[in-house]
């Protein structure tokens, strides 16, 4: 019978069999952290490797997903339908082992990690979610939603500072079903970290509200007991301190930098395999290490024992059970297209001289009774993003609600949302300035990468918020959430293409969306009510001429208004001007050639107007066309003095219109 100490061995065989084929990756950290993951997976955490998609499993994150291989070896060895063929294609084209683990690529991948801090700040969502779906859905003796999340974290992770936004705040939530590993060992690319960081990280910890513990992370009877006291804290998240050394069991390189990101070499992996009794050839592993390791019978009969508690619970609270199982697999309620188009008629028949931050705040009070799975938030900006309504009641951890307080964590909030996304059961939506966007775009374009439906509110969306100034006004952010792939941006210019965009991205099942809205007021439109499909086009003929046009003004947001009035007045000279709006380039982009065609034709003179970067929309203009557009930072003066001082006035729109044809 294998030993724990053979079952440890296996991850730190594999991982370092894995990385030398490849001839790439991090065999440090697995090699490093091999007893916690078998404590863990092997006596601790609750999961199903026969259906990785049970809606109770405890959740796993490798924050520190440099060290992929810990995951693809636990996994493998678990019983998960990840086989060895796949592990001996580690960080090659199309493998499930990808060089970081991959959302979606190999199950029981729970999100994808990599950029450090952004694993753990993950798993504050998932523990967030977790605890807000139990407060919606417990009743007294029907615990359907009660599960952990584990996450495992490294050096790199601890020093990234989105980590510090997120877990000050899984404190204040007293997020008892997180349970974070750090990996101690003292070491990062660049070698020992003592010359960069040396905080009390036992101390930080404890200052925000932790549980903290400090074990011998290769003593597996010590990381057992903390588990064990760690679960027992059931108001504090929890942080065992794991001294370990990298690359364990390495003779030559263990302790050092030069096991954590490269192979440790054909010669140094022989004399690991002596070094730990490990007498298998590469990729080999014994039926006894597989039959200590195999979790798929104890799996089923959890996921069995669950099964029968939702029956029970069906039984009793048949409407909470049918709504339970309709949000965690992301499906709109049923009544969703009558409320949605009801919404959109209503909004246009209003036809508001408003802000979009306030059209939007107005379609989210009035779908949030529609969603429940509706959770709001900002990051310290409510009042300024207009992401609050009545229908919204806060929530601090200690309390239920569907609306969220992040602070002023705008990287934290979006890679939150992440989390509780992967989790399911929620529509994640949170807002602050476009401008900050920037501290947040890594984690905007995380939530791309793994399709995951959030939705970024960006209010003051232009030189149009006025006083603050350059340093809060975006001329180049909306260009940049643009170029994210498979990220939906929308600028939308009036109420009713508001509303059209909420519920697009209420709808989008396979990506994140960004609305970007203004702070200031955009004249009411009553569209004709053939616009709201086309709308939905991304881009669309907002007005047309009898015959061939002479030029095409492209414009949206608050500069559609000023598209409206120049072609008026060139209309009015005997030239023939068609305006398109373009809410969102992206999801024009994807409408099939005829359709784009017939909005931008071939041989037509193009102009396009946004309060932004020019440079981006020379791929609708072409060289011979032109953009009315900003391209130098802005000023601080009041919104309608910067827009007349930066060339957004009618005036200019028909000289650039006249100058090109």
């Amino acid at each position: 019978m294998a030993t724990r100490k053979d079952l440890a061995n296996a991850i730190r065989a594999l991982s370092m069999d894995a990385v030398q084929k490849a001839n790439s990756g991090h065999p440090g950290a697995p090699m490093g952290m091999a007893e916690i993951a078998e404590v863990l997976w092997n006596h601790n955490m609750r999961h199903n490797p026969t259906n990785p998609n049970w809606a109770d499993r405890d959740r796993f994150v490798l924050s520190n997903g440099h060290g992929s291989m810990l995951i693809y070896s636990l996994l493998h060895l678990t019983g998960y339908d990840l086989p060895m063929d796949e592990i001996k294609t580690f960080r090659q084209l199309h493998s499930k082992c990808a060089g970081h683990p991959e959302y979606s690529y190999a199950p029981g991948i729970e999100t994808t990690t990599g950029p450090l801090g952004q694993g753990i700040t993950n798993a504050v969502g998932f523990a967030m979610a977790e605890k807000l779906m139990a407060n919606q859905f417990n009743k007294p003796g029907h615990d359907i939603v009660d599960h952990y999340t584990y996450c495992f974290l490294g050096d790199g992770c601890m020093m990234e500072g989105v980590s510090h936004e997120a877990c000050a705040l899984a404190g204040t939530w007293g997020l008892g079903k997180l349970v974070a590993f750090w990996d101690d060992n003292g070491i990062s690319i660049d070698g020992h970290i003592e010359g960069w960081y040396t905080d009390d990280t036992a101390k930080r910890f404890e200052s925000y509200g932790w549980h903290v513990q400090s074990v011998d992370g290769h003593d597996s009877d010590a990381i057992n007991a903390a588990i064990q006291k760690a679960k027992a804290v059931t108001d504090k998240p929890s942080l065992i301190c794991c001294k370990t050394v990298i690359g364990m069991g390495s003779p030559n390189k263990s302790g050092s930098h030069d096991c954590h990101g490269s192979a440790l070499g054909e010669e140094e992996v022989a004399a690991t395999r002596a070094n730990i009794g490990w007498n298998y050839p590469p990729f080999e592993i014994p039926a006894d290490v597989y039959a200590g390791w195999d979790q798929k019978a104890k799996g089923a009969k959890l996921e069995a024992d669950w099964n029968a508690k939702f029956d029970a619970y069906a039984k009793a609270f048949p409407a909470e059970a049918a709504e339970f199982k309709r949000r965690m697999a992301g499906d709109l309620p049923a009544n969703w297209k009558q409320a949605s188009d009801a919404l959109i008629a209503a909004t246009n028949e209003k036809a508001e001289t408003i802000a979009t931050r306030k059209a939007s705040q107005n379609v989210i009070a009035a779908l949030a009774p529609t969603l429940p799975e509706f959770l709001g938030g900002s990051a310290d900006l409510t009042g300024s993003n207009l992401t609050s309504c009545g229908s919204f009641t806060h929530v601090d951890g200690k309390k239920p609600g569907n609306y969220i307080s992040y602070g002023v964590r705008e990287f934290g909030m979006f890679a939150i949302m992440n989390g509780m996304a992967l989790h399911g059961g929620f529509l994640p939506f949170g807002g602050t300035f476009h401008m900050f966007s920037d501290y947040a775009k890594s984690a905007l374009r995380m939530a791309a990468l793994m399709k995951q439906r959030t939705v970024a509110v960006l209010t003051h969306d232009s030189i149009g918020q006025g006083e603050d100034g350059p340093t809060h006004q975006p001329i180049e952010n909306t260009s940049g959430l643009r170029y994210i792939p498979n990220m939906d941006v929308w600028r939308p210019a009036d109420s009713t293409e508001t509303a059209v965009a909420w519920v697009a991205a209420a709808e989008r099942d396979n990506g994140p969306s960004s609305l970007v809205l203004s702070r200031q007021n955009v004249p009411g439109i009553k569209h004709d009510t053939a616009h709201f499909d086309l709308i939905r086009k991304g881009g669309y003929v907002f007005s047309d001429v009898a015959g061939k046009a002479d030029v095409i003004i492209i414009a949206n947001g608050s500069e559609l208004d000023l598209a409206i009035k120049a072609a008026a007045e060139l209309s009015a000279a005997g030239t023939k001007v068609r305006v398109v709006s373009m809410p969102s380039t992206n999801v024009f982009d994807r409408q099939d050639k005829a359709y784009r065609d017939s909005v931008l034709t071939a041989g037509v003179k193009r102009v396009a107007v946004e309060a932004a970067h020019p440079d981006f929309w020379r791929k609708y203009v072409g060289l011979e066309g032109a953009v009315v557009g900003i391209d130098t930072f802005g000023e601080s003066a009041p919104g309608g003095v910067l827009m007349k001082h930066f060339g957004f006035t009618v005036e200019n729109v028909v000289k650039t219109v006249k100058s090109v044809l």
